[in-house]
């Protein structure tokens, strides 16, 4: 099946997965889908993140009768603790002051819900940071240069947040942006929908 004969639908109103799906160079629809994304009692990050980007993804089902939507969901821990957005200065600079010469985790999950035939893929793809030990005012200079208030953990690695950095592992640099394209691309092939033909 080629790119252009089913449609492809982002169910997020993230800008940063809106531009990483557009390095597939494929045509897409993008819903806003309106979950509850408040973690479940006793509920583990991965299963977090896996359960809402499928609910994500299904959410806005019924508006594409024949698509592939994906949905996507990451949440980033500390030592096991959920570390949210931000939402404003002074909370990503009490984020940053807790994760200084810390690893954060980022379990990042995806789903490829098919309309047409109900099928549901999901995985997650963790990326393990090494925060360097920043100063006060290193966290406090790149919090007014990058304002990375709007992401989970007080950090947008594809900007200036890559320097408060000091290593990082996992399967696919996208996945800590928002949107695993290598797992991504699997998925479409397994629905028979090759980006590359």
């Amino acid at each position: 099946m080629t790119a252009a004969s089913r449609t492809l639908v982002l169910a997020s109103t993230s800008p940063y997965r809106r531009e990483l799906l557009a390095k597939l160079q494929v045509a897409f629809e993008v819903a806003a889908p309106e979950v509850d994304e408040t973690p479940l009692p006793d509920e583990t990050p991965d299963a977090a993140a896996l359960r809402l980007s499928a609910l994500k993804a299904k959410a806005v089902a019924e508006r594409f009768p024949d698509a592939l939507i994906i949905g996507s969901d990451q949440v980033a821990t500390l030592n096991g603790q959920h570390i949210g957005k931000p939402g404003n200065h002074d909370n990503a600079v009490a984020q940053l002051r807790l994760m200084r010469g810390q690893q954060i985790v980022f379990h990042t999950a995806l789903s490829l819900y098919n309309t047409a035939t109900g099928n549901l893929q999901s995985a997650i793809v963790p990326t393990t940071v090494q925060i360097r030990p920043l100063t006060d005012l290193q966290i406090e200079h790149y919090l007014r240069k990058d304002q990375p208030y709007n992401c989970a953990g007080s950090a947008r690695s594809e900007a200036l947040g890559i320097a408060i950095m000091e290593k990082m592992e996992g399967t696919d640099p996208n996945a800590l942006i928002g949107l695993p394209l290598i797992a991504l691309t699997h998925m479409l092939m397994q629905e028979n929908w090759d980006v590359l033909l």
